[in-house]
């Protein structure tokens, strides 16, 4: 049987996980990441450069470095972080990324020859083209209020109600609309909800390219919500920002014995056919042992193996 080709969107650490689990079966493996983060070493590069935030994409290709000793070491240099003078804070790795960018014009492509460098063979792509800023609208006790920054969302006082981007349609690479329409599997998440799923949903053309799909998109639910992000939420509260943000789901994919649960209060389950179960949103849910040891990661095996099962049932 052919091995499926898989598109993955999201950011940060969850998009390493998934990027772990669905490298162990896929035959063709695309990573989208969102390029919105204006924190750390990214936050100041981005105070002088127009380009797109580099340091979920370097995080993404280190992730996915080749085994060999050589690629190891480069991925090694390329995650150093200096300690003292004027580079202090920053990641020797974004800093290759801004300049192979100066140097042939195109992230995207400066993208690809650093994974070379590293050894991938992954396909990793930018979300957008240029540089963007996640917006967010919140409820606090005086009322809704926006923020503007990836690095506030994160770390909001208050609900977030719904995310946006500035400017609010930025081009998507043309690769990354054609790998969502061919693939045989999608997978959202994990990973921080709002600012790293939804920051890459947020790109008009993506949403819309998910729109398109006939199904094969999963949501792999959160373990744990995220302190100042998603403070609170169940896979419930999940379900419904996905939905309230026009972000169509199949699957999700869930562990019951984690604080986030199974899609069960607010929006229900229903019988599905063949006697799987539905939330009232329409997903598919899907339900395993997926975490780690220390109960806030997903265990990249265990994922594999359920989102292997779906791809090749789909």
């Amino acid at each position: 049987m052919r091995a499926p080709s898989v598109v993955a969107l999201g950011g940060g650490h969850g998009l390493a996980v998934t990027l772990n689990a669905v490298t162990r079966y896929a035959g063709q493996v695309t990573a989208v990441v969102s390029v919105a983060d204006d924190g750390g070493s990214s936050g100041r590069l981005r105070a002088f450069w127009p380009g797109p935030a580099p340091g979920d994409v370097r995080r993404c290709l280190l992730s996915l470095a080749a085994d060999g000793p050589l690629e190891k070491l480069w991925a090694q240099v390329l995650d150093y972080r200096f300690t003292a003078g004027e580079l202090v804070g920053h990641s020797l790795g974004n800093l290759v990324l801004m300049a192979l960018s100066e140097v042939t014009g195109d992230f995207a492509m400066a993208t690809a020859e650093l994974g070379r460098l590293l050894g991938v063979t992954a396909r990793v792509l930018p979300a957008t083209l240029g540089a963007v800023d996640l917006c967010a609208e919140m409820e606090t006790p005086q009322g809704r209020a926006e923020v503007t920054g990836q690095a506030k969302v994160t770390h909001s006082p208050a609900p977030v109600r719904r995310v946006w981007l500035s400017p609010s349609s930025p081009d998507a690479p043309a690769e990354v609309l054609a790998a969502i329409a061919g693939a045989d599997q999608v997978v959202l998440g994990p990973g921080s909800l709002f600012t790293s799923v939804l920051a890459v949903c947020a790109v008009p053309a993506i949403r819309r390219a998910l729109e398109e799909r006939a199904g094969g998109r999963v949501y792999v639910c959160n373990l744990a919500p995220q302190e100042g992000e998603t403070a609170g939420f169940d896979a419930d509260a999940h379900l419904e920002a996905l939905a309230a943000h026009n972000v169509p789901v199949d699957i999700v994919v869930c562990d019951p014995s984690t604080r986030v649960g199974v899609p069960a209060g607010r929006v229900g389950l229903q019988s599905g056919a063949g006697g799987a179960s539905r939330s009232a949103l329409g997903a598919r849910v899907v339900i395993g042992a997926l975490a780690g040891p220390d109960g806030h990661s997903h265990n990249p095996a265990f994922l594999a193996e359920v989102l292997e099962a779906l791809a090749r049932t789909a």
